[in-house]
């Protein structure tokens, strides 16, 4: 762990460790441990989804993959912040867990974070997973990694951690996996590998987007999600997710099956719990909009990467017109033009039919598209994403697709809602929905 932290988080750690151990000990839970450098958060709602069914499971909320947040989760509290009072309740809740009998969940799903070397050593050291989940592994986050090499490695110890009893379900299609299960000793750690690859034992192929049509031609009606075929051991069925649209995404899925087989459960009743998995708020999600369009809400955040894999869905989607609602990708240093330039190639290569551009970083897409002679009635610049919003309100027609997606910062969320046809659910359909978050106005940035 660093070495930059107060001493009185350091005090509050131990605490909480100590507090944790005691619980884990007292009620003896199945955990499975989840990271990566991407999909974590996705993988663990799957898990949840499948697993939930069955057992009595919790799993961690908001940001609680930390050294505190993991520690909260296992005692079952919210973090008591900078209120004596606050952490005086989490202090008495433990206890009466402790001393008390309690119908404590029969499954912990923990997804562990990791932003420096040593960090899930750290957690590892007091939280022991019957299953280790590694979802991917990239450069994304680098800062206190020398390389990728290290990332590989920080990751790699959830799965190092697991007794001779444990199981390590990990993506096989990722390479620094690859190479990890192949240099690993079998005897050591036992793998269930997912992926699309020939390779993988949990393997999905056949990825096809499902439409509402009555006589099942492709592109006939409204969009309903993806169905792909799941492969294991000589077994191949149909599974349908209906609230997910982008490949990748049936990464999630994926280890969730491994994580149902391990748990017992069989094929059939693990595609069912699948066909109501969502992914988390803000994740290419599937939402009704207004005048029977459809929005996929990628708003959570954004990246060059991210941008182009929603783009590549977008264009796969073979219903109405393809709108894409793009705010600025922050923090991309000198990347920043080029970047945005490449979302504005992805559209143009997807033949998308109307572009929002919202925020000043925005223009270098809108010079792409305006070199490539796109229309420029079709092209629409906003800095504000509630004025984008009331913009696309007068613009949508019946059987539209809109990808609304873009950094933190830029609030995209307000453009979905906007234009989504129950508005006041969007505490449970949106990111930043809290009281903090709503109160908190848009500034450009």
């Amino acid at each position: 762990m660093t070495n930059n932290k107060a001493k009185k988080l350091i005090l509050l750690e131990k605490a909480l460790k100590l507090m944790a151990v005691l619980v884990l000990k007292k009620y003896k839970p199945r955990v499975v441990g989840i990271t990566g450098s991407i999909g974590k958060t996705s993988a663990k709602e799957a898990v949840f989804t499948v697993l939930a069914g069955h057992f009595r499971v919790r799993k961690n909320e908001k940001n609680y993959n930390n050294e505190v947040g993991l520690p909260l989760t296992i005692i079952g509290a919210e973090s008591g912040e900078k209120s004596f009072i606050g952490w005086l309740l989490v202090f008495l809740r433990w206890l009466r867990i402790l001393i008390f009998p309690f119908k404590y969940p029969e499954v912990l799903i923990l997804e562990m974070g990791a932003d420096r070397p040593g960090d899930i050593k750290y957690l590892t050291s007091f939280i022991k997973s019957e299953m280790a989940v590694i979802t991917d592994i990239s450069s994304s986050h680098l800062e206190f990694f020398k390389n990728i090499e290290g990332v590989a490695a920080e990751k790699w110890v959830l799965a190092e951690s697991l007794d001779e009893k444990g199981l390590a379900a990990v993506n096989i299609d990722n390479p620094q996996i690859l190479k990890k299960v192949k240099s690993s000793p079998k005897e050591r750690i036992s793998f269930f590998t997912f992926g699309f690859s020939e390779e993988a034992e949990i393997r999905a192929t056949d990825v096809l987007y499902n439409y509402s049509s009555e006589n099942g031609n492709e592109g006939a009606g409204e969009l309903k999600g993806l169905s792909f075929k799941l492969n294991y051991k000589g077994t191949s069925i149909p599974v349908r997710l209906n609230n997910v649209l982008a490949r990748h995404n049936i990464y999630a899925a994926l280890a969730a099956i491994s994580a149902g087989i391990a748990f017992g459960l069989n094929l059939v009743e693990i595609g069912a719990a699948l066909a109501n998995f969502s992914m988390p708020c803000g994740r290419m999600n599937l939402i009704s909009g207004i005048k029977n369009s459809q929005i996929i809400d990628d708003t959570y955040n954004s990246s060059p990467v991210s941008a182009l894999a929603a783009l590549e869905a977008l264009g796969d989607i073979k219903t109405g017109r393809k709108i894409a609602v793009l705010g600025d990708m922050l923090e991309l240093g000198k990347n920043t033009e080029t970047g945005h330039k490449s979302v504005a190639k992805k559209f143009l290569e997807i033949k998308g039919d109307i572009f929002f551009a919202v925020g000043k970083r925005m223009r270098f897409a809108i010079e792409e598209l305006e070199k490539n002679d796109f229309p420029s009635d079709r092209i629409f610049t906003f800095f504000d994403p509630e004025k984008a919003g009331r913009k696309l309100q007068r613009i949508i027609k019946e059987g539209d697709v809109v990808l609304v997606k873009g950094s933190q910062g830029m609030r995209m969320e307000k453009i979905v809602e906007e234009i989504m046809v129950e508005p006041e659910k969007s505490g449970n359909y949106l990111c930043r929905q809290s009281l903090a978050w709503k109160e908190r106005p848009w500034r450009e940035v």
